[in-house]
C-alpha cells in the first residue's frame, strides 16, 4: 500500500499550484486503474499456477 507521507513537495509549493485539469485527472485515473489491473491479474495468474502445481 503506497504512503500518503512520500510526498515531499512543500506546502507552499502545493497551496499555489494550479488545480489538475479535468483531463489530467481522467488520464491519471485511468493510468492507476490500468495498473491495479494488471496487478490483480498478475495475483490471480501466480494463484491459479500455485494451484495447478498442487494438483500435479
Amino acid at each position: 500500500m503506497k504512503s500518503n507521507y512520500m510526498n515531499t513537495a512543500q506546502l507552499k509549493e502545493l497551496m499555489t499550484a494550479p488545480p489538475m485539469s479535468a483531463a489530467r485527472h481522467a488520464e491519471v485515473m485511468r493510468k492507476r486503474i490500468a495498473q491495479r489491473r494488471m496487478l490483480e491479474e498478475a495475483r490471480e495468474l501466480k494463484k491459479a499456477g500455485d494451484s495447478d502445481h498442487l494438483k500435479r
